[in-house]
């Protein structure tokens, strides 16, 4: 155990485990908005968050002509390929989403069928959109080009500020505000707690309930797209089992913060995020996924309602 690195790095990995955490939020909130409507886990919604990575590292390199090893842009120039990747990556994470409920949801829900049939019917969806990525690339970590220059913005109690962790960590609360705000106040977001706290009493009241789940996952799947935008920016690659390893984290944030709560997920998400790189530094990076595993079964155990 290095108890001094973590002592000597405290502020450092403290601003890394933030920016990691807000990414866990975002993806999160996904599933905490699903499971507050329908009461069920959506287990796909790790590979809506895989194809979000692919769908911004398509848009940089792709779309946007970056390259890998081309120098990382700058003003205009930079800031135009971060909005389109940005906004590619929510887009094909929001329409992901969308499809795993039709297909998945939707048809089983009309035809009465049971709450363990739907969950393997996610199971089921996840399983192909993995395997789909497997194939198209050859089981390999796919590397993405840089758009955002690591600029070291300043110093703070012997940390480094650098620019995409900060931009991350405001940007991911910039969206939790924004969809707290959808969800308190919006038309659309009183029918989504209504049929949240009782779906027959909001059918007889008019709230037409297909539209309602479907814009949940539009919605969860547009905070998934960011949060794939802002892995690519901060760790530069992907790879077809991603979602795995960030969903099972994810998962276990929105668990810890009490799952169908949006705040909780959030700060859920941020404390994970910190939980894990302090116990990188004094236990080891190869601990990292251990600990994700320990935090969900002691909440499992000890408060299961977060």
């Amino acid at each position: 155990m290095d108890f001094a690195l973590l002592r000597d790095a405290f502020w450092g990995l403290s601003f890394d485990g933030l920016a990691l955490g807000a990414i866990y939020a975002l993806i999160s909130l996904g599933y905490t908005l699903v499971y507050g409507v329908l009461r069920l886990i959506n287990f796909a919604h790790s590979e809506v968050f895989m194809i979000g990575t692919f769908a911004a590292l398509v848009a940089s390199s792709g779309l946007m002509g970056v390259q890998v090893e081309d120098e990382p842009r700058t003003g205009v120039s930079m800031i135009l390929t971060l909005v389109v990747c940005l906004a590619i990556a929510m887009l094909d994470s929001a329409i992901t989403a969308v499809i795993v409920e039709i297909v998945a949801y939707r048809h089983l829900r009309q035809r009465g069928a049971t709450k363990l049939a739907t969950l393997i019917s996610a199971i089921g969806i996840s399983i192909v959109l993995s395997e789909l990525m497997r194939l198209l690339t050859d089981s390999r970590p796919v590397g993405s080009p840089r758009v955002l220059e690591k600029i070291i913005l300043g110093e703070v109690w012997g940390a480094n500020l650098r620019l995409d962790t900060i931009v991350t960590i405001f940007a991911a609360a910039g969206i939790y505000f924004l969809l707290e705000r959808f969800v308190k106040l919006s038309r659309m977001g009183k029918a989504i707690r209504a049929v949240s706290m009782n779906e027959d009493a909001a059918k007889l009241m008019g709230v037409n309930l297909n539209r309602v789940i479907t814009t949940t996952f539009l919605v969860g799947g547009l905070a998934t797209g960011a949060a794939a935008f802002f892995y690519i920016t901060v760790f530069e690659y992907t790879k077809f089992n991603i979602g795995f390893t960030m969903g099972m984290a994810a998962f276990t944030a929105a668990v810890l913060g009490g799952i169908g709560n949006i705040r909780g997920a959030f700060y859920g998400g941020l404390f994970l995020g910190l939980l894990e790189v302090y116990a990188s530094a004094v236990l080891g990076t190869q601990w990292k996924a251990v600990t994700v595993f320990i935090v969900l079964v002691l909440v499992l155990l000890f408060k299961p309602n977060g």
